[in-house]
């Protein structure tokens, strides 16, 4: 079977005006092209169910695009969602007028502003802006400010909390929002515990409703020294900008309400506090990290000794520090095993390990 004969000119000399993105309106059965003089526009008079028609307008892009009627192997999702596409002809998948091939395209690690404002034509939708905005090429460009904006707007109908807290945490990336939508979000963070992950994520040093320095702050502050690693993160945790994102931390980690927000946010205290960690990253037991926290303090390095030495209270703080930075889903696996709890009885669950991690927190919290 083919395509109506009237169809199948319109298409063709669209394509032969070298479109740059096409998309299909299944609903209205409508076939449009994206050209550098705008929009075209191809009415579709299906001869049979319109599933099939638009199978066969697929198989004849794919045709001409490809050379191969087969069209995009959509059966390829997981592969291409996980970004691992080629990058050359990415332009191509824009052609065939399928969803998915759009979606690979915007996983591709070679994608460009210019294609992922095509994309973006072709297929408007808020995953498809998360995907995108994760490259730094189109973080960069003009479409990364559109694409934030976009996914403001979007944010209040989201109701998966990790779709939110993904959300937040791409759009306050450096550029892509201005000052009235990062406090106008912070403010409706106040309700919703995910955005506040997302600021956790992306404004670890920028938290707003920060309060003034305390006077402990700037006496540390004169005390010790600055190409000392150990205490810059000291004074880092104890400034104003370090006050409000423990005390950010506090707030999400006391009602979490998945497990995903859970390790989350302790992937995001690790890399805090990495620097209490040069080894790197580990994956232990609350246990096991008390008592590595414990030899840390006893044997530790001529930095941490050095802090200890021009301040006689900081001993505790830097054992929570050095606790923190190994935070990992390690802490929370024997509390949870195989479970998929969520709400209340997830919190109940970890309560164990919650508890003693949250006064770990509480005292890096100078009154």
């Amino acid at each position: 079977m083919s395509l109506a004969s009237q169809d199948a000119l319109r298409i063709n000399v669209l394509l032969a005006n070298k479109p740059q993105a096409i998309r299909i309106h299944e609903s209205s059965m409508t076939l449009y092209g994206l050209s550098e003089k705008g929009e075209l526009k191809v009415e579709l008079n299906p001869d049979c169910r319109d599933e099939q028609y638009v199978k066969k307008v697929k198989e004849m892009l794919s045709g001409h695009v490809l050379g191969s009627p087969g069209g995009y192997p959509v059966y390829l999702q997981r592969w291409t969602r996980m970004g691992q596409m080629r990058d050359d002809n990415l332009e191509q998948l824009l052609l065939l007028g399928e969803p998915e091939a759009v979606i690979a395209l915007a996983c591709a690690s070679g994608i460009t502003d210019e294609l992922a404002r095509r994309a973006w034509w072709a297929l408007e939708d808020a995953g498809n802006a998360r995907r995108m905005l994760i490259s730094e090429a189109v973080k960069q460009g003009e479409m990364g400010a559109v694409l934030a904006a976009y996914l403001v707007e979007y944010l209040p109908f989201e109701s998966e909390p990790e779709q939110m807290m993904m959300t937040v945490a791409l759009v306050l990336q450096p550029g892509l929002i201005d000052a009235g939508m990062k406090a106008e979000l912070w403010k409706k963070s106040q309700r919703k515990n995910p955005y506040l992950v997302g600021f956790l994520s992306s404004c670890s040093d920028s938290i707003p409703d920060q309060q003034p320095a305390s006077p402990y702050y700037l006496l540390l502050k004169s005390a010790l020294d600055d190409e000392n690693a150990v205490a810059q993160l000291l004074l880092r945790v104890m400034s104003p900008p370090g006050q409000a994102f423990i005390a950010t931390a506090i707030k999400v980690l006391s009602k979490p309400a998945t497990q995903e927000m859970v390790t989350t946010t302790l992937d995001v205290l690790a890399g805090y506090f990495s620097a209490m960690r040069p080894d790197g990253r580990v994956d232990e037991t609350l246990d096991a990290l008390e008592q590595d926290a414990t030899d840390y303090i006893k044997n530790g390095s001529d930095e941490v000794q050095a802090v200890m030495r021009k301040c006689a209270d900081c001993e505790q703080p830097l054992y929570s520090m050095r606790l923190l930075s190994g935070m990992s889903y390690g802490i929370i696996r024997p509390c949870l095993g195989d479970s998929t709890a969520i709400g209340s009885l997830m919190r109940r669950k970890l309560e164990p390990v919650m508890k003693p991690l949250l006064q770990h927190l509480s005292i890096l919290q100078h009154e």
